[in-house]
């Protein structure tokens, strides 16, 4: 899910950053995840060191640098903001947890959450890195990603291109234990002004109490938080 600003120097320092937030990287490791010679990717990982947006763990291998915490403290964030207005009301009226999921390579973060107050919850932390390879948030996100990014999750994902192209017809999608045993949701996708997919909004909680069609019971609801998400961008 790269994007190109038409700056190659530039593209190529955030394709180094991206190579390091799944876990720590060596030079060979950003090598194979950016595809770049190894001297221009050491060159710009220790240009990003020097300006504290890379830094080294004990092992010597490059994770992100202090500096993008910095950064990322001072920059508002819309999608943030609308997730505070939104997801509150999404929480009350389904009684489950909700999440939005933003795509981040070959992974998903989790940008914003509303928990019920009582009850048995699937609590996913604020921050946390989930794959792209299962759960109905992942199925949404890879629906509508670019066509390289949908060939590499496809072959270890628990979903097929058919899932995918349902998921697009119905505009959202389900799952079911896929994730994580015991645990369903239902999630749709939010909107950029320009109509491209930038994130997800899921609903999930235990299948018992969402039960195995959870598609039925919430998608009309989900799909009108994405709306308000995305009008609110």
């Amino acid at each position: 899910m790269g994007q190109h600003s038409g700056i190659g120097v530039l593209d190529k320092a955030v394709q180094v950053l991206r190579a390091t937030t799944a876990a720590p990287a060596g030079l060979a490791d950003l090598c194979a995840a950016t595809g770049l010679p190894r001297a221009t990717a050491h060159r710009l990982a220790v240009g990003l060191e020097v300006h504290g947006l890379l830094a080294r763990d004990s092992n010597g291998r490059w994770c992100p640098g202090p500096y993008l915490a910095v950064l990322a403290a001072g920059a508002p964030d819309p999608l943030v903001n609308a997730s505070a207005e939104v997801l509150p009301r999404l929480r009350d009226r389904t009684g489950e947890s909700v999440q939005v999921y933003r795509p981040d390579g070959l992974a998903r973060i989790c940008i914003a959450v509303a928990e019920p107050v009582a009850g048995l919850r699937d609590t996913v932390p604020l921050g946390a890195r989930l794959p792209m390879n299962a759960g109905s948030g992942a199925k949404v996100l890879v629906a509508w990603a670019d066509r390289s990014t949908q060939r590499a999750m496809l072959p270890d994902a628990t979903f097929t291109e058919r899932t995918l192209a349902e998921v697009r017809r119905r505009g959202w999608a389900q799952s079911v234990a896929e994730r994580e045993p015991g645990v369903a949701s239902v999630s749709a996708p939010v909107r950029a002004p320009n109509g491209s997919v930038i994130a997800a909004v899921s609903v999930s909680g235990p299948v018992e109490r969402i039960g195995r069609r959870p598609g039925a019971r919430w998608a009309g609801d989900l799909v009108e938080a994405a709306d308000a998400l995305t009008a609110r961008l």
